[in-house]
């Protein structure tokens, strides 16, 4: 059975009548049932944990694109009946790590854009910003300063995946510091950003600033109106796709990972810690195949980790080399190595 709180018509229907849901399982007795855009109706969690509980065999399926009001709405989240999944754009994983790196870079990975034509995918992502404005930012009401919230999210995209400053974003922005770090939360809230926080260390003292991705860099290409992975831009883009796959893999493995970044208070910087399991994984991404220069901060950056962490280098075209342990790789490649695939 299909509950979708998307169509209008059917949304009504269930906000009239609290009685709809047990009056269509007692006429259908469906096995499962798939309700869509669940956070549109929090209540109705609670018909479902009385109907979970009279029959453990039924199972549902509840879907929704924004979890702020199910967070917020002091929505009953069925402690002890619910397994928590989320569904992100495309994965390498999926392409058998396959995957065109120029076209994912410049084009993002949601399933549209990624698979369609150029023209249409780069209307797509422009269009967007404007999509998210109206629904999920206007709908709910969460902010009255629609114009000041406009120019913070195209600042935000602007320095996504760099050192948050709240006091420069907020100035370049045109909003308040308080706005702007209430504006990062509803980034947080409706999916749209995901919070990178410093490696922490009792032991060193490091920059304990977090950073802000994206959470598809075709978006962030839509907001910036420029899609072309040019040599300037590709550095960013090229640490924006890592980071989104390595997080997209692990929600199709249903496999949990903390990623955070590392810096020292003298500049020394790593781009990714990627602990998974007793493992301990340190990543840069680099657009090309770096020299041996460059891989001298990664080297400085070993002595502050245990022996056996692994170090690798995610590049987006690149021959298999290992240097000073350190494995030089393919991006696609890395990721298969940090799941072990």
């Amino acid at each position: 059975m299909i509950v979708n709180l998307a169509h209008e018509e059917e949304f009504l229907k269930f906000t009239t009548n609290p009685g709809e849901l047990d009056a269509r399982i007692e006429e259908l007795r469906p096995k499962t049932i798939l309700i869509d855009e669940v956070q549109r109706l929090p209540s109705l969690l609670n018909t479902i944990q009385v109907l979970i509980d009279q029959n453990k065999q039924r199972r549902f399926y509840l879907s929704g694109s924004s979890a702020r009001k199910l967070r917020r709405g002091s929505a009953n989240l069925l402690p002890g009946r619910l397994f928590n999944y989320r569904l992100g754009p495309l994965s390498c994983i999926e392409f058998d790590f396959k995957m065109d790196t120029r076209q994912v870079l410049e084009v993002g990975a949601l399933p549209e854009a990624y698979i369609e034509d150029r023209e249409h995918s780069e209307k797509l992502l422009r269009s967007y910003t404007a999509t998210y404005l109206r629904e999920e930012i206007l709908a709910e009401s969460l902010t009255r300063q629609i114009q000041g919230f406009s120019r913070f999210l195209r600042t935000a995209a602007e320095n996504s995946g760099q050192f948050l400053d709240f006091s420069k974003i907020a100035n370049k922005a045109k909003v308040n510091r308080s706005a702007a770090r209430r504006y990062y939360e509803l980034l947080e809230d409706t999916l749209v950003c995901d919070r990178v926080e410093a490696y922490s260390s009792t032991k060193y003292d490091l920059v304990k600033h977090p950073k802000f991705f994206f959470f598809d860099g075709g978006v962030v290409n839509g907001v910036l109106e420029n899609f072309k992975a040019s040599v300037d831009r590709k550095g960013f883009m090229m640490e924006h796709l890592f980071f989104n796959q390595l997080k997209n893999t692990s929600y199709c493995l249903d496999q949990e990972i903390h990623i955070s970044h590392f810096r020292t208070r003298n500049g020394l910087e790593v781009d990714f810690v990627v602990e998974f399991g007793e493992r301990t994984i340190l990543v840069e991404v680099k657009s090309n195949s770096p020299s041996a220069s460059e891989l001298s901060p990664l080297v400085a950056a070993r002595r502050y980790f245990p022996s056996s962490t692994e170090c690798f280098v995610a590049c987006a075209k690149t021959e298999s080399k290992k240097v000073q342990n350190i494995r030089i790789l393919n991006w696609q490649e890395v990721i298969q190595r940090i799941f072990d695939l």
